[in-house]
């Protein structure tokens, strides 16, 4: 019996309608009291267990290569924590006109946020660009966000962001704690996580599914949804598209003014001008709270966005004339760390951009 799929003139991949339901469930259904303390654990516990299965996959020896291409790393961290927070910082003349004060703490907050790991890989495979880079790039990203993004968010976003000596503790032992126990057990483990890689894709997935119902449940009895209107929404969408163009032009014409390989500038473009929600959300539960819901509201429409953007760029890009003679071989590409890719992803291989599917990386 042949297994039904989904159509591929649907314009909304099948997860994007999960993420709008598991939103609607929330407003109509919100977790209260002992419920919502049980959602927030199984989120908490999921996320834990994701950040863990990403430490058991991410091969340590590859990953201290990969410091050998210190300058791609050191420009990679500095598109994601100087060059965001910065053009965010000059969002700050749109308020009160464009953006209200809330939406502009979770807009200032998404440019906090580290880098992706699996579509930033997926994307710099399909563009023929240097795969073992953007994998120790976006890994790299993810564990200095664990510090820094919680440090920039106290800084940058202040009374708004809970920022405490707590709050950095329940990051590092949600994200970095596992990630680090994962590392330890890869000897044993990795290759059932390889053979598996389906486990991943579904814990990573369910995992924000659960963070977004805790969240938006919390805004739902919090009463903060007032707040906002579908023209200050609309306004969002703008801005966000703007700043994601801004970052995709530096990442590619400054890396090339730096001197990088067209390999090595794939990888930039891609691992410096994505934004993580697998990363993102939980921190936005421990530094926002209650306001949390309204504050990953930006970051849930960027990472979207990225995604439908960035498929149709790595397409484009894989059939650059200089991309035979400058692409990494076809055997580091192959790098069996990558990770599975996405039906966005898959959908940008074969030549079409229909789908719009959620890899948080």
């Amino acid at each position: 019996m042949k297994r039904p799929t989904w159509p591929s003139w649907m314009p909304i991949d099948p997860y994007v309608l999960l993420l709008l339901g598991t939103v609607g469930i929330a407003a109509l259904l919100p977790a209260r009291g002992t419920g919502a303390e049980v959602a927030s654990g199984a989120a908490t516990g999921a996320v834990a267990f994701l950040f863990f299965l990403y430490g058991a996959r991410l091969s340590t020896r590859e990953a201290l290569d990969g410091l050998r291409n210190w300058r791609l790393h050191l420009t990679v961290i500095a598109c994601t924590f100087a060059v965001f927070p910065l053009l965010g910082l000059a969002a700050g003349g749109l308020v009160p006109y464009v953006l209200t004060p809330a939406l502009y703490s979770g807009f200032l907050f998404l440019t906090l946020v580290p880098s992706t790991v699996q579509s930033s890989i997926a994307f710099t495979s399909i563009a023929r660009g240097n795969v073992p880079a953007a994998i120790c790039a976006g890994s790299f990203s993810s564990l200095a966000g664990i510090v820094l993004t919680p440090l920039l968010a106290a800084g940058l976003i202040g009374g708004h962001a809970g920022f405490s000596a707590d709050s950095l503790v329940k990051i590092v032992l949600q994200l970095l704690v596992p990630f680090l126990a994962g590392q330890l057990l890869r000897r044993w483990i990795g290759p059932f996580v390889a053979r598996h890689k389906k486990v991943l894709g579904l814990v990573d997935r369910g995992s924000i599914l659960l963070v977004v119902y805790a969240a938006f449940s919390q805004g739902m009895v919090a009463g903060i949804w007032n707040q906002v209107t579908p023209l200050r929404l609309l306004a969002l969408l703008g801005v966000e598209a703007v700043l994601l163009a801004a970052m995709l032009t530096l990442t590619w014409f400054g890396a090339k003014r730096l001197g990088f390989s067209r390999a090595d500038r794939v990888a930039i473009q891609f691992a410096g001008s994505k934004k993580s929600l697998a990363a993102g959300l939980p921190m936005a539960s421990v530094l926002f709270g209650a306001q949390a819901s309204l504050a990953v509201l930006p970051l849930m429409l960027f990472h979207q966005m990225q995604l439908m953007v960035c498929a149709v760029i790595a397409k484009r890009r894989s059939r650059d004339p200089e991309a035979a003679a400058d692409a990494v071989p076809p055997e580091a590409a192959a790098a069996p760390d990558a990770g599975p890719i996405s039906r966005l992803e898959r959908a940008a291989a074969a030549g079409t951009v229909a789908g719009t599917a959620t890899r948080s990386g």
